[in-house]
């Protein structure tokens, strides 16, 4: 019986120095009896028809997550595919940054479970004992502030190397801390990604119509709520401190770069001809609601 769930997702890329550092943590981990720990496929890449996720979404224990991405962009990865709690915050992080408190549940509360969840960029530490010594840290709290659970670990044999990772996936990751269910987005996309639930909130309806490659619906949320956890650029791939006032462009932007709005309407566009559609000229119709939307009646 556990009192701390640790789940390690594995990297897409299956670099030998990745490998490596993943199964050192493996191993110590697996000597801890108040610890289950198991190795997961990679986090992002994961379906909705992957058998694990049943077993996970049934979880009650707190929950460590290890992963190559982002803290923030683990949290939310895992709130979109049914795992969901309460950030739990660390000291191994990039640059000494934690969530803030805007980040630390759904601005729907009843949308957050009780249990925490404490997400690490395995970027982040260069050596095993340095995560180790995070999830030590991590049990120590909940010792001292969980009842012992009941539940048994996702999978008996943690030491397992996912052999046949899934195929690598694009779709944007909602921050629910922060979005506000504008719709931006959704009037944004064209390829039919985004739906809204019984309660009208947003959702990543259909994750495999966005375009790979294809950040724009980011460029133009106006809380930043929108990432893509495998983007180059921080800001749009979930890093910490990346609010709602953050830049959402590299330095290129310094050397003559579009600003974002038209960055992302470029963005689209070329998604759109990669699709096989070509964008139309605005028609009559269309300039005279661009009038409208611009006098703001």
């Amino acid at each position: 019986m556990s009192l701390l769930t640790v789940l390690l997702f594995q990297s897409p890329d299956r670099a030998p120095r990745r490998l490596a550092l993943e199964e050192s943590i493996l191993a110590v981990l697996a000597q801890e009896p108040d610890i289950a720990v198991a190795a997961m496929p990679p986090l992002y890449d994961l379906t909705d028809s992957n058998a694990d996720l049943a077993s996970l979404r049934a979880l009650t224990d707190p929950l460590a997550a290890l992963a190559w991405l982002y803290p923030r962009a683990i949290h939310w990865t895992l709130h979109q595919r049914g795992i969901k709690g309460r950030v739990g915050k660390t000291q191994l992080d990039r640059g000494g940054e934690s969530a803030s408190p805007k980040d630390q549940t759904p601005k729907d509360a009843a949308d957050a479970p009780a249990r925490m969840i404490w997400s690490l960029d395995l970027r982040d530490g260069d050596t095993a004992a340095m995560h180790v010594a995070e999830i030590q840290r991590i049990l120590q709290e909940v010792r001292t502030t969980e009842p012992r659970s009941l539940a048994s670990p996702p999978i008996q044999n943690p030491k397992s190397r996912i052999q046949n990772p899934p195929p690598s996936r694009w779709y944007p990751v909602i921050d629910f801390a922060r979005c506000n269910h504008c719709m931006e987005c959704i009037d944004f996309c064209l390829f039919g990604v985004y739906g809204v639930d019984d309660d009208a909130h947003l959702v990543v309806e259909s994750p495999d119509n966005c375009k790979p490659g294809c950040p724009a619906c980011s460029r133009v949320c106006p809380e930043n709520a929108i990432f893509f956890p495998m983007h180059r650029a921080p800001s749009i791939a979930g890093a910490p401190g990346a609010g709602p006032d953050a830049r959402k462009l590299d330095l290129s932007e310094l050397f003559g770069a579009p600003a974002a709005v038209q960055l992302a309407d470029d963005e689209r566009n070329a998604a759109l001809a990669g699709a096989g559609k070509e964008t139309k000229p605005k028609d009559d119709l269309d300039k005279l609601m661009d009038a409208l939307d611009d006098a703001k009646l």
